[in-house]
């Protein structure tokens, strides 16, 4: 840290500044607190010459809505942004060191160390790629060292850029990073981002990047063709980091397999007894006691640093054998007041990022940018490479500054680009990002989702496989509001305006049909047809093109009910369905009297439960019941399906008060003989409440939540077989029965097995998740694999022993323009395939 200077803003919104942290090519990071002097926070704020073009501006804002995005795990959340005269954002402040002052303070990390790095970075960038889009923001001194964990603190090529500059109106931006594909002329993809992590990894390990040695200006062969240098890697971390340098793409693991393969438990777990050596651990917690300091005002810093003192905090991060003997307070500086600025104030470039010569058009040689003073520690990143919104004439780069020193490549500066001679890449080859100086310049397009690459690499425990397909519903349509399977070859959503079919196998929209709009879900008819509850009809949707082939209104279906409104679909299965229903009938008033004058007639609602038959369009049964609240037919919710009989009961929001008192705060199960609809028994279980999770086997049990635990009920009788204790805050969710098991589900993120005959635990497994909320379980087909669906993740587990198999999470729409997605996880399941949708974007998942 530093004092802020002079000719710098001391406020930004709500936030004073109270010291520089540290600066990029594109914004400097400032300490500050909000209302309270304790709440602290740090300010990215871009830099002044480049905040008045407007495609800065455009880009800024794209990369902070992509940050807001990604908030959780390692992406510190979006407290706050502003305009004024130059854009900022705020969030968190964390005590935290770069990799780069890492390295410089301590040297090379740890195994343990890089592996908490790259787990945690890897589980990040498996969220990004998760939708197809690519992150571009790793470099040395985008990634920060904290006592928890890393942290990653730039979402695309802005924040991490190595260089960038304003030349009449335009807007150059440099990359950190170039890989073997893009000096092929291809775009940079998900893969690309992993090359970028193993180079990394490699100097986190060593304090050296792999293929620097030789001329820069045969540096773009030595990515395109060399093997990397690994010798000084760990044994245990070899393979995989050379794996992510494989050349080509394809050969190079996904992010998920990465997090796996380096923290297998996450990068949390690994990290929980502490994870930084005791030097770096030293170093970021008396960085995080003198920011406390700071803001306290500065009597609490100790000497005023306008007067000499004997021994002058640094202000830069000094080189491993310049702090051999110093103490903590002398690794991290204390803040001194407001300096003025520097005469020269023309920001340096880094020659350690810009050594690497990249294949483009012939140019003037250009002039090598200025580095930073040599004390500045392992400033190098990456190769260039650069993401343009289109192929427009790239501006040179800026001369170096009068009298700016200069230093060569060294072993620990990351390869980079801008040999003389040659001029930086353009799209698809991917070196300058750069835009016109118009106000309607255009920033890089965000990738769209598409569908995902197949692979035949194995899948490592803990990793999410390769989704076979991955459907986006298209933008600007009301994202769905129900998902449905028909005869495992069509996924039909339904929203606002219409319902869609997804081919299973391929992920793609077949059809659409504006008649099926709702929020009420398809049900397969037959070979043929969906079926889709309307506000005034049946539909039958043909499955082959999505025209309604067949439409019935209440009113012709049921005759005998005028005006028959249908309240609640309740169930369905085969081809059967039940749904509450009701209708206005007038009852004429009692012939009076003799001498007496007639009485009106009375308008009264009559409410049913009906059963259908959609395959043969007929009504098979109704049963009279009492109306619900509002004067309305009850809504119910289906138990069980049994060969002879259907459970159901009320839910607890259509009850009548009269209904609620009787009631007594228990659950009231109801029977009906399913061929004729006649009630057969209503009974309530034990202390099972209205709103407690219940379900129905098909051996006339009945598993219901009960205070902390679960119960079995014999039924009619109702007597309890078993009981199943809870722990502390312990609510059990709707279980699912499968063959002779119980699954179980819980509100503590807690899932399980139990044997339906004794209730005895055969396994509970934690999904690890977050936040509220009850995982919703999903068995797959084949009874082999269990799916946890929460509002954060998709967790599997192998049924037989619950053994966790993988975990998956994404960040809903990849645009940071697009709506924030709030919804949780849905899962449905077929032939070997969990099909998991959040909002509008479906995966479709190999499982067993």
């Amino acid at each position: 840290m530093e004092a802020p200077r002079q000719d710098e803003p001391g406020r930004f919104g709500p936030y004073t500044v109270l010291a520089r942290l540290r600066e990029t090519a594109t914004a400097v990071q400032y300490l500050a607190h909000g209302a309270g002097a304790q709440d602290l926070v740090v300010v990215t704020a871009a830099r002044p010459e480049l905040a008045s073009l407007p495609a800065f501006r455009h880009r800024f804002d794209a990369e902070t809505r992509l940050a807001d995005r990604l908030a959780g795990g390692w992406v510190a959340p979006l407290l706050d942004t502003g305009e004024d005269e130059r854009p900022w954002t705020a969030t968190p402040y964390v005590p935290a060191l770069t990799l780069d002052e890492a390295i410089g303070t301590s040297g090379p990390l740890p195994e343990r160390a890089v592996r908490v790095l790259g787990a945690g970075l890897a589980e990040t960038l498996a969220r990004v790629h998760a939708t197809g889009a690519t992150l571009q923001g790793l470099s040395p001194r985008t990634v920060l060292l904290a006592a928890d964990g890393p942290r990653l603190t730039a979402f695309g090529p802005l924040g991490a850029a190595a260089e960038a500059a304003g030349r009449d109106g335009r807007l150059s931006v440099r990359l950190g990073h170039l890989t073997p594909e893009q000096l092929a002329g291809e775009e940079a993809g998900p893969a690309s981002d992993l090359f970028v992590l193993g180079l990394l990894l490699a100097y986190a390990a060593t304090g050296a990047t792999p293929l620097a040695d030789g001329p820069p200006a045969e540096a773009a062969e030595r990515i395109a063709q060399a093997d990397p240098e690994l010798g000084g890697v760990p044994e245990e971390l070899r393979g995989l980091i050379a794996r992510c340098l494989a050349k080509d793409p394809a050969d190079r693991p996904d992010a998920g397999a990465v997090a796996a393969e380096l923290a297998l438990e996450g990068a949390a777990a690994l990290a929980a007894a502490g994870w930084l050596p005791d030097r770096l651990a030293a170093a970021v917690a008396a960085q995080g006691a003198e920011a406390r300091r700071s803001a306290r005002g500065p009597e609490a810093q100790g000497p005023a640093h306008d007067a000499p003192a004997p021994q002058e905090p640094r202000t830069q991060a000094p080189a491993p054998e310049a702090v051999a003997g110093a103490d903590v307070q002398d690794a991290v500086p204390a803040v001194p007041a407001r300096q003025q600025p520097p005469a020269a104030p023309a920001p340096a470039l880094d020659t350690r990022t810009t050594q690497l010569g990249v294949i483009g058009r012939p140019a003037a040689a250009q002039p090598v940018p200025a580095a930073p003073p040599a004390s500045w520690p392992g400033s190098g990143a990456y190769p260039p490479a650069q993401l343009p919104p289109e192929p427009l004439p790239v501006p040179a780069p800026p001369a170096p500054a009068a009298g700016a020193p200069r230093s060569g490549l060294d072993r620990r500066a990351l390869l980079v680009g801008g040999a003389a001679g040659l001029a930086g890449l353009l799209i698809g080859g991917g070196a300058v990002y750069a835009t016109g100086s118009g106000d309607d310049a255009k920033a890089a397009p965000e990738p769209k989702p598409k569908p995902a690459p197949s692979s035949t690499r194995p899948t490592l425990a803990g990793t999410a496989p390769q989704p076979r397909w991955i459907h986006t519903h298209p933008e600007g349509e009301p994202a769905p509001l129900t998902a449905a399977l028909w005869k495992d070859r069509l996924l039909v959503l339904t929203d606002e305006k219409r319902a869609s079919a997804v081919d299973l196998r391929t992920g793609r929209r077949v059809w659409e049909c504006q008649d099926g709009a709702g929020d009420r879900a398809a049900l397969p008819a037959d070979d043929e047809h969906c079926f889709v509850v309307g506000a005034s009809g049946f539909l039958w949707i043909s499955a082959k093109d999505g025209k309604v082939a067949e439409r019935l209104a209440y009113e012709d279906g049921f005759e005998d009910l005028p005006g028959l409104t249908l309240a609640t679909l309740v169930g369905a299965d085969g081809s059967s369905i039940w749904f509450t229903g009701s209708h206005r009938v007038t009852v004429k008033a009692p012939k009076p009297k003799k001498g007496k004058k007639r009485g009106k007639d009375k308008k009264v609602v009559k409410s049913y439960l009906f059963a259908y038959d959609i395959a043969e369009r007929k009504e098979l049964w109704r049963s009279a019941l009492p109306n619900g609240r509002g004067d309305a037919a009850p809504a119910y919710q289906l138990i069980a399906v049994r060969e002879d009989a259907v459970v159901v009961r009320q839910r607890p929001a259509s009850r009548t008060a009269k209904q609620v008192k009787a009631a007594r705060n228990k659950s009231r199960f109801i029977s009906y003989d399913r061929a004729t609809g006649k009630a057969q028994w209503t009974k309530s279980l034990g202390r099972v409440t209205p709103d407690a999770a219940a379900v129905g086997g098909d051996d006339g049990v009945l598993y219901a939540a009960e205070g902390s635990g679960l119960r079995a009920f014999a039924t009619p009788g109702g007597k309890a077989r078993w009981t199943l204790e809870g722990g502390r805050d312990s609510v059990f969710g709707v279980p699912v029965p499968k063959g002779d098991t119980l699954y179980t589900t819980n509100r503590n993120h807690v899932v399980g097995a139990l044997d339906r005959e004794s209730g005895k635990a055969v396994w509970q497994r934690s999904t690890e998740a977050a936040g509220d909320g009850t995982p919703a379980i999903t068995v797959s087909s084949t009874g082999k694999t269990l799916l946890a669906a929460e509002r954060g993740q998709v967790t599997a587990f192998a049924a037989a022993d619950g053994k966790r198999l993988w975990k998956f999470q994404d960040i809903g729409n990849q645009d940071p323009g697009g709506e924030t997605v709030t919804a949780g996880y849905q899962v449905l399941a077929y032939e070997g395939t969990a099909v998991v949708r959040r909002g509008g974007t479906v995966y479709a998942f190999p499982v067993a």
